[in-house]
């Protein structure tokens, strides 16, 4: 993995500013809502994520993390002013949480690790790295670390819906999103490097095998062609 790739994938997260304007909304809402109640507080957070939004557009940023984010905030203002409950604004990343845990813990048990499958989309070498074992082991690391963190923001914040902490809530989505979010993403990369070599090292001996094999042959040719001029001069 190079550092141009790197760097495309923390913009595809948006960049660091990206990662941390994703709060933004949280941070207004839960103050707003214990101040002004729960409308003012929905109107607030999707202010705030429009905000972002147009300020992305303006300074020409990556577009599509800020319209996601919108659009996130957009459904959790829904789902809160449904519930006609603060809390209701953290149930749709409750359980988005579930279901990535669940999809990225699924892929290593069917043994194609997620990590792996994206990547190999992302830089353009498919399923090549299903021939060694060392990568997809190095895979499964990396597809469990990102299950471990989904699934952990699903337990500590379900937890705290349950017993209505909505302040704690906010905090746990803050603490438990980007900060995370970066340090599982700083494992991966260690992680898809090793890969990448193992990988890499599969198709090099592969190829060395292949030169040597045609080697062979081209010995025997030769060798044939020895004692067929051979015989001809018996």
């Amino acid at each position: 993995m190079t550092d141009r790739q790197e760097q495309s994938i923390l913009e595809q997260l948006g960049g660091v500013s990206g990662l941390v304007y994703s709060t933004l909304p949280i941070l207004v809402f839960v103050p707003i809502n214990s101040i002004w109640g729960l409308t003012a507080a929905i109107w607030g957070a999707l202010g705030v994520a429009a905000a972002v939004l147009v300020w992305r557009v303006i300074a020409k940023g990556a577009i599509q993390p800020a319209i996601s984010g919108f659009l996130g905030v957009g459904v959790c203002a829904f789902i809160a002013y449904r519930t006609g409950d603060a809390k209701g604004y953290f149930l749709f990343g409750i359980y988005t949480s579930l279901a990535y845990a669940g999809v990225f813990l699924l892929s290593i048990l069917l043994r194609w690790p997620l990590v792996g499958v994206l990547w190999g989309f992302l830089n353009g070498h498919g399923n090549s790295w299903r021939g060694s074992r060392a990568a997809i082991r190095a895979y499964d690391l990396a597809t469990a670390a990102w299950a471990l963190v989904f699934g952990a923001r699903y337990l500590v914040q379900s937890q705290l819906y349950d017993t209505d902490h909505t302040g704690w809530l906010a905090v746990s989505r803050i603490a438990m999103g980007w900060p995370l979010t970066a340090l599982v993403l700083v494992a991966t990369v260690w992680l898809v490097r090793r890969a990448d070599r193992a990988a890499e090292a599969v198709v090099e001996a592969g190829a060395d095998a292949e030169t040597e094999s045609e080697a062979g042959v081209e010995s025997d040719d030769r060798g044939a062609q020895s004692n067929g001029a051979g015989d001809e001069r018996s």
